[in-house]
């Protein structure tokens, strides 16, 4: 594309009067963003705005870049834009969507629109947080922008990285108090490597301990640390408050909208480039499956154009090519999909018809198709084992209890899952599944009992290689928000877990401080409910994966033991009773256990087994008052705190109904 030439008149005074109130009409007649200005004058802070050129026509070809030989010449769609919205977690992506869905009239004005509409699925509803990357789109003055709700949780990278192919900008969501968190440096990693245009968007700007120069300043430093480009670091800076739905040039002068923001993304996000004249090429990012149309494939379609009905070439990277044909055609529209009789190049399409297709593979033309770059994403950190239930209660509450259900289950789920490996374990009813973090993998774990599958994990384990003859682990960039009270606490927390301090800083004026540590990935496994003890509930914890290094040393393991079922049984008062002077319990009366089922936590270290099933003697003799037994509330373990809690000789039984541990029987025989 031919860039425009910037003249420098000189630096405006940082005390100017201030810009008058943004609004839509005002920001319409504003301006591409320029190139970027010389270090030496550049100003922390959104730069102003541009002279604008037209929008009237639809594709422009390329000035200056002359087409190779034998490759059809680029053009630009001007009426498309493709973005995707990345931030940390919880810093208001999903929340900014619903309200530029909602400007943009997707809704009809009396519909009932739930929050966090695009959180769809029943865990993303529960936990709060998004889980799946997700297509919509809205049509702003005549141009339809593609947008693509991204997790924010590191665990669920995978996801970031393989959409960011489909897309030529993001918008990057910063909370306008806590400022760039871990995720953020790694969705800006990502985004800038494939050279992605950056809009800055400082998000919940209504806060009352909003500091918008901080964050701003602290994003601007993020770009130079990572290496990114001049035009990059350019960025234009929109403040937002999504749940108001206003976004402005300015924290003091927010439109009653987000027009702003719309105007940045047509100004500051480039136009598709494609090869509307060469050979068709699409590259499948995503797949859903629908009950009716089978596996749909959504992708970005690079060049050519594609037809309902056409027949078309399945490529994937290693040059292995079979034929497919479209049974139908769908591009998004508002918060739907729309069947269309073709797609043109640029544009965000989900295909039909081809149940075999895979991520990565690319759809071609029939006869002079070729395959696109494949998408790469980092490997995993974490291993679990998954194996059949083996326990006395199998096939009690569980639907799919076999080996075969397991495996079939889990290979499914590369299908769509590209950062999650599966390998075959030592048994044939053994599986080790490795993710990026205990998130990761405990997201699979829900959905598939919620399916129906009963199954046992084992701990999870962290994967280290071996480097030159040298044993290296993963370490992980931890940043844990602590009120000053407590961080006496945390910081001999992670020190006892070898963490190392890189960083600490006080986090907005609440008396909290940011404390942020390189730890191995092996200290991280038990150590959010540990913080959260230590701090009464009050701290935070974010991690995201750092980089591999030298073996740590031996970490200490749990302090305290477990209560082990004795014998099976139901539970009584009467055992309890004496039970719960040993200890915390999990268990309440008349409640089913077996032999080596985990009952308890023992308030000391080393495992004990007790009897939680005995019975009070009856005898003739008659008291003259009943004893009245008074019981402490059992704790109440999600499947995240199991995961957390188990050792090495430990396993959690997964049902339907039910969540419970036990003593791993093959360990237990070998000692």
């Amino acid at each position: 594309m031919q860039m425009q030439t910037l003249t420098l008149r000189g630096v405006p005074s940082a005390r100017r009067a201030a810009p008058p109130p943004a609004s839509s009409a005002h920001l319409a007649a504003s301006g591409p963003c320029a190139l970027r200005v010389p270090r030496s004058l550049r100003r922390r802070r959104p730069r102003s705005l541009r002279a604008s050129a037209s929008l009237e026509q639809e594709v422009k070809e390329v000035a200056g870049s002359p087409a190779p030989s034998g490759i059809s010449s680029q053009a630009t769609r001007r009426d498309v834009r493709n973005i995707a919205i990345v931030a940390h977690v919880d810093h208001g992506k999903t929340t900014l969507v619903d309200s530029m869905l909602r400007q943009a009239k997707v809704f009809r004005d009396n519909q009932v629109v739930q929050e966090r509409i695009m959180d769809s699925n029943d865990l993303e509803r529960e936990r709060g947080i998004t889980i799946l990357s997700k297509n919509t789109s809205i049509t702003y003055k005549g141009t339809k922008i593609n947008i693509i709700d991204t997790p924010g949780h590191s665990d669920f990278g995978g996801e970031v990285e393989r959409v960011l192919n489909m897309v030529e900008g993001v918008l990057l969501v910063v909370d306008s108090v806590e400022g760039p968190m871990p995720q953020t440096r790694f969705v800006l990693k990502k985004a800038l490597e494939f050279g992605h245009a950056v809009v800055v968007v400082v998000n919940k700007i209504d806060r009352p301990t909003a500091r918008p120069e901080f964050v701003v300043n602290s994003t601007f430093e993020l770009f130079i640390e990572l290496n990114a480009s001049d035009e990059q670091c350019d960025f234009q800076t929109v403040y937002a408050s999504g749940i108001k739905g206003k976004a402005g040039l300015s924290p003091e002068n927010l439109a009653d909208d987000l027009g702003p923001l719309f105007e940045a993304i047509l100004r500051c996000i480039p136009e598709p480039r494609i090869e509307k004249d060469g050979a068709l090429q699409m590259l499948v990012s995503n797949t859903e499956y629908d009950e009716h149309k089978g596996r749909i494939a959504i992708g970005r379609l690079h060049a050519g154009e594609l037809q309902r009905g056409m027949e078309v070439k399945v490529c994937t990277p290693d040059d292995a090519c079979r034929v497919g044909k479209v049974s139908e055609l769908f591009v998004y529209q508002n918060f739907s999909r729309v069947p269309v009789e073709s797609v043109s190049a640029g544009d965000i399409c989900a295909v039909c018809g081809m149940n075999d297709i895979m991520i990565g593979e690319t759809i071609a033309d029939k006869i002079t198709g070729t395959p696109l770059p494949t998408i790469k994403v980092e490997e995993p950190t974490v291993r679990m084992s998954f194996s059949i239930n083996t326990s006395p209660f199998v096939g009690r509450e569980g639907k799919y209890v076999t080996s075969r259900n397991l495996r079939d289950r889990l290979y499914r789920e590369l299908e769509r899952n590209l950062a999650m490996k599966v390998e075959d374990g030592e048994t044939a009813d053994t599986f080790l599944v490795s993710g990026r973090g205990t998130l990761h993998l405990t997201i699979l774990i829900e959905n598939m009992r919620r399916e129906g599958y009963e199954f046992m994990i084992g701990p999870p384990k962290v994967i280290n290689k071996t480097v030159d003859g040298k044993l290296v682990e993963p370490y992980e960039i931890a940043a844990v928000e602590v009120p000053e009270e407590y961080m006496g606490s945390v910081v001999e927390l992670l020190g006892k877990r070898r963490g190392q301090m890189v960083n600490m800083e006080a986090s907005g004026p609440e008396g909290t401080t940011l404390l942020k540590y390189k730890i191995p990935t092996r200290g991280l496994i038990g150590l959010r409910n540990a913080i959260l003890t230590a701090s009464r509930g009050r701290a935070i914890l974010n991690t995201i994966f750092d980089s591999y290094g030298s073996w740590a040393g031996d970490l200490s393991s749990r302090d305290q033991g477990s209560l082990v079922a004795f014998e099976d049984g139901s539970t009584t008062s009467y055992a309890l009773l004496n039970a719960q002077e040993r200890g915390l319990l999990f268990v309440q009366p008349g409640q089913d256990v077996y032999k080596g089922q985990i009952v308890g936590i023992h308030q000391r270290p080393g495992d004990l087994a007790i009897n939680v099933c005995k019975k009070k003697a009856a005898t003739n003799v008659r008291s003259n008052k009943e004893t009245t037994v008074v019981l402490d509330e059992p704790l109440s373990y999600s499947l995240d705190d199991c995961i957390e809690f188990i050792q090495e000789d430990e396993l959690v039984e997964v049902t339907p109904s039910s969540i419970r541990m036990c003593k791993n029987p093959k360990i237990s025989k070998k000692k």
